[in-house]
């Protein structure tokens, strides 16, 4: 496979991607972050002193999905045309964090649906760090991609 990311100098480059069809494209990422149990039961009950924590980090997924060509330096912009992210959990110490990203465009969500989660990730631990701040987040990956030139993805197993 040939690496695009490159110029003629060996320096890093936007891919030109005019050239390329316009495609329904959807993308789905997960992340998790690990905690204590007390920090978990305190979430779900709504009992954290900043807020509501899965209100919060679900709004944070949104705004960086929208804004991840901002500070993906390679990344271009996309007009999204769905976001949503879903949050499970284990019952005990893991909370699951789901997020899927759609388009009509030139180029993948992956990105946005990777960055989405992890900031919901991060909004989690912003929130929680007063009562525990050994929190671990991840693995964080690209469980299924559509569209595109080179087609679907599906993750074979899921860590």
């Amino acid at each position: 496979m040939e690496l695009t990311h490159f110029n003629e100098q060996g320096r890093a480059r936007m891919v030109d991607i005019s050239d390329k069809e316009v495609t329904s494209r959807t993308a789905v990422a997960q992340t998790k972050v690990t905690m204590n149990q007390e920090t978990l039961a305190q979430i779900k009950a709504g009992k954290i002193g900043k807020g509501d924590v899965l209100a919060v980090a679900q709004v944070a997924a949104v705004m960086a999905a929208k804004k991840t060509a901002d500070w993906i330096p390679m990344c271009h912009p996309l007009p999204l045309t769905g976001i949503n992210v879903v949050f499970s959990d284990n019952g005990t110490d893991e909370l699951y964090i789901e997020g899927t990203v759609k388009t009509t465009g030139k180029t993948g969500v992956e990105m946005e649906a990777l960055t989405a989660v992890s900031a919901a990730a991060l909004t989690v631990y912003d929130m929680c760090k007063v009562l525990q701040k050994d929190m671990v987040i991840g693995p964080t990956l690209l469980v299924s991609k559509t569209g595109g030139k080179s087609g679907d993805y599906q993750i074979s197993s899921n860590p």
